[in-house]
């Protein structure tokens, strides 16, 4: 468990799955650059049990609110064998929690983590175009914009744009610094 000023981050834990899957299976929360596939509960409960959901390369927490609710989930995987890293995927699953300052909080902790736990020089976020919400967040975490993968996506029906952003891990302030409340320059 990683406690923040607003977010606690954690990993799953099977009792987490009833109401993450109740959370999943709501596509108007969902928002407009989420996928609308949907997972029974059934496919969660056994990929979880058999992995945990937190394996060598890729893994994911529960992003908590202070009274302990979950607010959120967030992801680390290794989208290609040469890529020199990780990519991080995030969600807020209600929309009343969105804008509160928890995704960035929990990205900010999450990055300087990852980078503590492995041997990475980068991380990247990959988002579809447009989906300015997540663009400040990964700029207020110091990603930087490297480019755009034309129709690099399929969402709702169609292809779509999608936009990279990436962290060094020189760039990232230690896991220590970001849980004592340092401020970024």
């Amino acid at each position: 468990m990683i406690k923040g000023k607003q977010v606690t981050l954690r990993l799953f834990a099977e009792s987490d799955l009833d109401e993450l899957s109740s959370l999943d299976a709501d596509l108007a929360a969902r928002g407009d650059h989420f996928p609308l596939r949907l997972h029974s509960l059934a496919e969660m409960r056994a990929q979880f049990l058999q992995t945990g959901w937190w394996q060598e390369d890729q893994g994911r927490m529960v992003i908590a609110d202070q009274e302990g609710r979950m607010v959120g989930a967030i992801v680390f995987f290794k989208p290609s064998p040469m890529l020199a890293g990780y990519e991080i995927g995030f969600t807020i699953f209600r929309p009343t929690d969105r804008g509160q300052g928890y995704m960035t909080e929990a990205l900010l902790i999450f990055s300087a983590y990852l980078f503590e736990l492995k041997p990475v020089p980068r991380l990247q976020l990959g988002m579809f175009a447009g989906n300015a919400a997540s663009r400040r967040v990964a700029e207020k975490c110091g990603y930087q914009y490297e480019g755009t993968q034309r129709q690099g996506g399929f969402l709702h029906g169609r292809y779509l744009d999608r936009e990279t952003f990436s962290l060094l891990r020189s760039d990232c302030p230690a896991l220590s610094a970001v849980l004592n409340g340092t401020k970024r320059e």
